[in-house]
């Protein structure tokens, strides 16, 4: 069983690229993949306008954290130092935008939506992982790999332990819970 503890993905990350910067390959080559998917879930919810950005981006912030990995704080969050650095990436790709696009508007706006969508999110973050700890595993582990993590549903059956079938039911029904709990009446219901 998968711990729905929020703080294990970053312990997991953390502890591959410590022991990445000690010289394990493996551990590098693993905690790439798994920041690929990170960021790459990170990026699409950002860019959902221009989804052809999105794995340029996630290339430009694997080779940034490669390129910048001598200068990463061994006690800070790895998780956190790659989104600041996604962040960052972003602003950039927007800087280029708006020149090619001879754009009129200043990016400070933007940078500013960036930063109080960052806090907008973690906030958005907390109260669903609170709804979503009243959820049975069953519903709640679906959810949390497929909706928050991005991953496919071949991946959550995998790191689960679920069949695809159990998966795809489990997102659907721990929605159509989270939905009843939040008073919102289903499309179905209407019928």
């Amino acid at each position: 069983m998968v711990d729905p503890d929020p703080n294990a993905d970053e312990q997991r990350l953390h502890a591959l690229f410590i022991s990445a910067l000690d010289g394990d390959n493996r551990a590098y080559a693993t905690f790439l993949t798994q920041m690929a998917r990170r960021l790459r879930a990170y990026l699409r919810r950002r860019l959902f306008g221009w989804p052809d950005d999105v794995e340029d981006l996630v290339q430009e912030c694997l080779l940034a954290m490669h390129n910048q990995r001598q200068s990463y704080l061994r006690e800070q969050s790895v998780v956190a130092w790659a989104l600041a650095i996604a962040r960052h990436k972003v602003i950039d790709l927007l800087r280029a935008k708006t020149a090619r696009e001879q754009l009129h508007e200043p990016l400070d706006a933007a940078e500013n939506f960036l930063v109080a969508a960052a806090d907008d999110e973690a906030m958005a973050r907390r109260d669903v992982l609170t709804l979503l700890a009243e959820l049975p595993d069953r519903h709640r582990l679906p959810i949390m790999h497929v909706k928050l993590e991005g991953l496919s549903v071949a991946e959550a059956a995998q790191r689960t332990g679920m069949s695809e079938s159990a998966i795809k039911v489990g997102v659907h029904r721990g929605l159509k819970a989270l939905a009843a709990r939040c008073g919102v009446r289903s499309g179905s219901e209407d019928r």
